[in-house]
């Protein structure tokens, strides 16, 4: 583990292993901490400012983000960033709650459709949400490290070949939809007109398309809809008809897509605010990371891209997690008997607890995922594995306020021959993990 320094005016300076001399210098005033995890001190006094190359990896990703920051020998940082992936399932729920809103008797409001205009470079807000954040990590890394390069790996692929592996030539501009007027008319074509869950037995002629998964998270994409006449249709929405095993929603592309739109987004906003940036490619890093016999993780494919897989590491690596910053949804979906809303919104604070705070409970590091009236809490781990419900608030201790990313430290040991207890640092007391090869 190492402390990382600040200068008195808010330079980087190169991290420090000198526990003991930090001590004292907290003691005497000369540095003050800035955050405790990592571990971060700011110097009060003017310092001389010299600082070695660093370079840092960046391992792009939609649903996490690797990080390492290393040297020619020795590794400074390494992270790992679970991004938020619950952005369409929010935005699906808003909308569902204003359509029904306009349904009631509210006061006039005058159309806006019409001036509505997107800007040149628009993003969906569910991929603008995670290149914010993929910037927001490198970013925060800035201001702990004196980073001189960054390398990014991107990655570019070919949706309608995975789709199709034989296309080629004037295929690629006549997609599964060509000549069909909307997608309603192609899913009907496709399955030849016929309910694909009794295939004519119930004799009912109306066709109707059913969405496989929910229309709020699947959306309407073909590979979501399946062909069932009325019968059927009505028949699964009471609960009194099954669909087949066989009939599944289509392979999603998701991730595919956003990493083709973020490549060259993230790219050329990095360029924008940091001189020496570059880019690199998967199947570099593959063979990187094979050459050198590293186990296959974010934190390692980013040494990798930094140029340093060599550059030694003491085990820390930091896990984040994105959390969302605020609900904005002030009352519950359904209301009680009396036409009575209950409000959604627990207060900011119950009993000096937070929402997503740091505690530590039992010499664990938890997280607060929910808090009730009475003092009791509700605790995970960074992976948001239940940890313990009903806990009382008296039982445990207060680590840090939440913000808009909860992080925890944790020691890496890769292939242990015996098994050891689990240590705890002197800092923040996390848990020691094993890494297998």
């Amino acid at each position: 583990m190492s402390v990382y320094v600040i200068s008195k005016d808010g330079q980087p300076l190169m991290p420090t292993e000198r526990f003991g001399k930090v001590r004292r210098m907290l003691r005497s005033g000369e540095a003050i901490v800035v955050k405790r995890c990592p571990f971060t001190i700011q110097l009060t006094y003017e310092t001389e400012t010299h600082t070695q190359p660093v370079t840092l990896g960046v391992d792009a990703g939609s649903r996490h983000v690797g990080l390492s920051a290393a040297t020619e020998d020795k590794v400074l940082f390494e992270a790992e960033v679970e991004l938020r992936s619950d952005i369409v399932e929010k935005l699906a729920s808003r909308r569902a709650a204003r359509r029904a809103r306009r349904n009631r008797k509210t006061r006039y409001r005058k159309a806006r459709f019409s001036n509505r205009k997107k800007e040149k470079g628009w993003l969906a807000p569910s991929v603008r949400q995670k290149i914010d954040c993929h910037l927001q990590v490198i970013e925060n890394v800035n201001k702990i490290l004196p980073i001189t390069n960054i390398v990014v790996e991107v990655a570019s692929f070919d949706m309608q070949k995975i789709k199709n592996p034989d296309i080629h030539g004037i295929e690629y501009q006549q997609g599964e939809q060509f000549g069909f007027w909307n997608v309603r008319e192609y899913v009907l074509f496709r399955d030849n007109h016929e309910c694909q869950c009794c295939h004519g037995k119930s004799k009912d002629k109306i066709l109707n398309v059913h969405h496989i998964e929910s229309r709020k998270t699947g959306g309407n994409a073909p590979n979501n809809l399946i062909t069932l006449c009325e019968t059927c249709h009505k028949g699964y929405h009471k609960g009194t008809v099954k669909l087949p095993e066989k009939i599944k929603r289509g392979k999603k592309l998701n991730d595919t897509t956003f990493m083709g739109i973020m490549r060259k987004t993230l790219y050329n906003r990095l360029k924008e605010t940091y001189p020496n940036v570059s880019q690199t490619y998967g199947y570099i890093t593959k063979n990187t990371r094979i050459e050198n016999g590293l186990p296959k993780e974010h934190h390692i494919d980013a040494r990798c891209i930094s140029g340093h897989p060599k550059a030694v590491s003491d085990g820390t690596v930091y896990y984040f997690r994105k959390v969302r910053c605020h609900n904005r949804q002030l009352h519950k979906f359904n209301p009680s008997k009396g036409g009575k809303r209950k409000a959604n919104q627990a207060p900011f604070e119950i009993n000096g607890f937070r929402l997503f705070d740091k505690v530590l409970y039992e010499d664990q590091i938890c997280f607060v995922s929910a808090r009730k009236s009475d003092g009791r809490l509700c605790l995970r781990d960074i992976d948001w594995s239940l940890v313990k419900t009903d806990v009382n608030h008296r039982k445990v201790k207060l680590v840090s306020h939440g913000r808009n990313y909860i992080v925890k430290e944790v020691k890496v040991i890769p292939c242990p021959e015996k098994p050891i207890r689990p240590l705890f640092n002197i800092y923040s007391m996390q848990n020691v993990t094993y890494l297998s090869p």
